[in-house]
């Protein structure tokens, strides 16, 4: 049976009901009750707001910038926030709730997102612990940059799978000046 979580700082959330995110694209304006699958589960291991990039290998040899992203020390992903979350991040509570996969749908396959458009209780919630342990646990790298974009414009560039969240959320891209 697949799992299918969904993660919030509210442990107390009884009924998933329908709704259109406000970040959803113009397309996506359904009502829907979203959850993701176990293996893309750490691309949520974050505070709901904080912009996150993340990126992994999913087998194909790496090129050059897709090895200065992943592959030193033996991980194959990478996350990378601003250092302004790092305080959030430390004292973010964050609860999984898991779900019966059976009303869902596979929503987007690449970044393992699936959507009800039922209102849906979830089976069970449990805290997930300490959110930069999760990442080490996991083998997952998580740097800590002072701007994002810099990371974001690398992982485009990488040819490896990624998920780039919340990123209307990041520091504004740093201006280029000329010496």
């Amino acid at each position: 049976m697949r799992t299918l979580l969904h993660f919030s700082e509210n442990p107390r959330i009884e009924v998933f009901h329908p709704h259109v995110p406000t970040t959803a694209n113009p397309e996506d304006r359904k009502p829907m009750v979203w959850a993701v699958d176990e293996e893309h589960a750490p691309g949520f291991w974050f505070p709901r707001d904080c912009p996150r990039a993340c990126c992994w290998s999913i087998g194909n040899p790496l090129g050059e910038i897709g090895r200065t992203l992943i592959g030193m020390g033996g991980i194959m992903r990478m996350h990378a926030v601003e250092s302004v979350w790092l305080e959030r991040m430390r004292a973010c509570t964050m609860y999984a709730y898991v779900f019966d996969a059976a009303p869902f749908s596979l929503y987007n396959a690449n970044a393992g997102y699936w959507s009800a458009t039922k209102a849906i209780a979830p089976l069970s919630v449990a805290p997930v612990g300490d959110l930069l342990a999760l990442h080490a646990s996991a083998n997952i790298e998580l740097r800590i940059v002072p701007n994002l974009w810099p990371v974001i414009d690398a992982i485009v560039a990488s040819g490896l799978e990624f998920s780039i969240i919340r990123k209307a959320n990041a520091l504004p891209r740093a201006s280029s000046s000329e010496p």
